[in-house]
């Protein structure tokens, strides 16, 4: 979810929508980030590590080691925790997954009102079994896909209330993906909106549709 203070020149912004639109949840203002090349290349390599966590079987002197390494890690980083809206990851749109490893690694390609799109893959750390993406990961992708879909079509700071997927076929690793995203119709503060993710022969491998509600003043 971005806050209008991300928004550039000439873009809409929904405080013309909506005057509270600042106050809604709370929200910390979500400025885009540029927090230089080193944090581009610590995410690739954590990306990396992610799916090795979960791949890798060297034995327990090699995962002492590791466990060391991670610790240290740790141990760099701690002091520099920084409260939400703060830290670059979520907040670097030049990045997979806007350099949030909660996110898929998947890139904005096409943000307009009257639709979105995400070009991207999957990898080891997503599988669920048998070389197949999880079936609990897509609905991640969906609801990301959903918020920006929210976002772009300027309405007013909302959560997600339902989000149904339906999956067509099973969805493979490391093979590019694109998935297609619009806001289907709107009732006051409500936004349903729908998506599908394809392959590259356009195959429909899942299909989701959701419902976004406008946060009233004050509410999380």
């Amino acid at each position: 979810m971005t806050h209008y203070s991300a928004i550039q020149p000439g873009e809409f912004d929904p405080r013309s929508e909506d005057p509270d639109y600042e106050h809604h949840g709370g929200f910390p203002e979500y400025g885009a980030a540029d927090p230089g090349p080193g944090f581009g290349k610590f995410v690739t390599n954590m990306r990396r590590l992610q799916d090795l966590a979960v791949s890798a079987d060297p034995g327990d002197e090699v995962w002492d080691e590791a466990a060391q390494r991670a610790a240290a890690l740790v141990e760099l980083l701690a002091p520099f925790e920084a409260p939400e809206g703060a830290a670059p990851a979520g907040r670097t749109p030049d990045l997979p997954g806007m350099g949030s490893l909660l996110m898929p690694p998947w890139i904005l390609t096409r943000y307009e009102p009257d639709g979105v799109e995400m070009k991207g893959h999957f990898s080891r750390f997503h599988v669920g079994g048998n070389s197949a993406v999880h079936g609990g990961v897509l609905p991640l992708l969906f609801d990301h896909v959903f918020g920006t879909i929210s976002h772009v079509s300027g309405r007013p700071i909302s959560r997600t209330a339902f989000l149904h997927v339906d999956y067509r076929k099973i969805t493979p690793i490391d093979t590019p993906l694109v998935i297609r995203g619009r806001m289907t119709r709107t009732e006051g503060r409500k936004a349903f909106v729908s998506a599908e993710l394809v392959d590259g022969d356009e195959a429909v491998l899942a299909e989701g549709n959701g419902l976004m509600v406008q946060l009233l003043p004050g509410q999380p």
